[in-house]
């Protein structure tokens, strides 16, 4: 492959990225830059929210032809508010979410919230971070809640197999699961950053995993994709 060529998918790569960023309504693209070489996207600039930062990144992972992501935008908060303010929508949306034990609990620091705590399952530590990174006023989430599960299931590996191969939007096919204690290690190949994504989330949901190590490389597939831009 020429290095005109290489330039050529970047560029498409990253107008591609582009596109989605100003298409997805989640996400206030007028102050980021986009940047791509060798499927690798690196996004810059600012954004007001911390959960709109995070929009952007699940925006570029879902175009064709992106293998990873920098994120290097930088929250710039539109109005500031209180470590006290922030820390009272974090108690009171945390109280909310019924799936959470009373020992989770939120700490801020100019704007940077430190969830602690512990869970019996991984996907309630992941749904701590998702109820409080909508709060206004966010800049960062640091998740250090500890998962502890009453029992690790047996043959769990077998179980988190089956269940990628029962998900219609994961070719499992080249995807090994192995299983150390509550670890849970997926490696192999998928064709796109949303199956990669999806494969971990059904890992995590696997009852007695603690944590799970995403090593799935993303390796799309070579064919010609036609640019839907210019399709008549």
């Amino acid at each position: 492959m020429t290095t005109a060529t290489l330039n050529d998918a970047d560029v498409r790569v990253r107008d591609a990225v582009r596109r989605q960023l100003d298409w997805d309504s989640e996400v206030d693209a007028s102050a980021v830059g986009v940047t791509a070489k060798g499927g690798t996207v690196t996004l810059t600039g600012f954004i007001d929210t911390y959960s709109g930062k995070l929009a952007a990144e699940r925006a570029a992972k879902q175009v064709y032809g992106v293998r990873a992501v920098a994120n290097d935008i930088e929250v710039r908060l539109r109005l500031e508010r209180t470590d006290a303010d922030i820390a009272q929508d974090a108690a009171r949306a945390l109280e909310l979410c019924s799936i959470l034990p009373e020992s989770v609990q939120a700490t801020i620091h100019d704007g940077h919230l430190t969830l602690t705590g512990t869970v019996e399952w991984l996907y309630q530590k992941e749904s701590a971070e998702r109820t409080v990174r909508h709060i206004r006023g966010v800049r960062n989430v640091f998740n250090h809640i500890t998962v502890a599960p009453r029992a690790v299931a047996r043959d769990v590996s077998h179980h988190i197999v089956k269940a990628l191969h029962r998900h219609a939007g994961v070719d499992a096919r080249h995807i090994v699961v192995t299983v150390s204690g509550g670890r849970a290690t997926l490696t192999g190949t998928v064709g796109t950053w949303l199956q990669r994504d999806s494969a971990e989330r059904i890992a995590a949901n696997s009852p007695g995993i603690t944590y799970v190590v995403n090593q799935i490389v993303v390796e799309p597939l070579q064919h010609s994709k036609t640019d839907t831009d210019e399709i008549c």
